[in-house]
């Protein structure tokens, strides 16, 4: 069950990670983008996630679902905007694909990150990836290979999240305030400058920061 919300300029989605991948799943998220882009509106885009997907939940499923599933969280991931992720509870499947696709990550206590089952081990899904470009073999190596659930406590500790907190909401609220404070399309180029610095030597990312800089002056001027 997927739920939406609008207020205010911002979006909110609560996604059950109980559900199996589906086309709907595909068509929920990308609504969700679609609106975000729609709209002029600069405060956070915000998805509510919880919820394991029961065994057997891939023998229906395609590669072809998979590959649109993993394009539109990639299409999350590069918004224009905030995106903001709160977890609760065990988190697996479409729920923890999302988290870690989020700007900013915040669990309540109890949380843990896990990797689905699918063909007698872990899924191999891009949720991999982002574990491993984000906190590094070594911390995530058990969860893949082994099935094992990150706890909340190593989670922040391998910076896969930003906060454990019982009051989500006071969390959201200074969210939304910053997030209102900046520009949605120069927030896009700080991302994506992240996203490259891993993986680019500084000679050759040189020119995007100095592009990036270039921009920023003009705007300045401009305004």
């Amino acid at each position: 069950m997927v739920t939406r919300a609008e207020t205010d300029g911002e979006l909110m989605l609560r996604l059950d990670g109980t559900r199996p991948l589906s086309a709907a799943s595909v068509e929920e998220m990308a609504d969700l983008c679609d609106r975000a882009e729609d709209h002029r509106e600069s405060g956070p885009v915000t998805i509510h996630v919880t919820g394991v997907p029961p065994a057997g939940w891939w023998t229906e499923l395609t590669v072809g679902m998979v590959s649109k599933w993993e394009r539109v969280v990639r299409r999350f991931e590069r918004l224009g905007r905030l995106t903001v992720a709160v977890a609760s509870g065990d988190c697996a499947g479409t729920a923890l694909d999302v988290l870690l696709a989020a700007d900013v990550r915040i669990v309540t206590p109890g949380t843990r990150l896990l990797l689905s089952w699918a063909g007698g081990a872990t899924w191999p899904g891009m949720t991999v990836y982002r574990l491993t470009h984000q906190a590094g073999a070594a911390g995530i190596r058990r969860a893949v290979l082994l099935g094992a659930p990150i706890e909340a406590d190593r989670a922040l500790a391998l910076n896969l999240i930003d906060e454990v907190t019982e009051d989500p909401a006071t969390t959201l609220a200074g969210l939304a305030e910053a997030a209102g404070a900046m520009d949605g399309a120069e927030m896009a180029i700080r991302r994506q400058l992240i996203f490259e610095a891993g993986s680019t030597t500084f000679e050759d990312a040189l020119g995007a920061h100095l592009a990036a800089a270039d921009r920023a002056l003009r705007r300045g001027a401009v305004s």
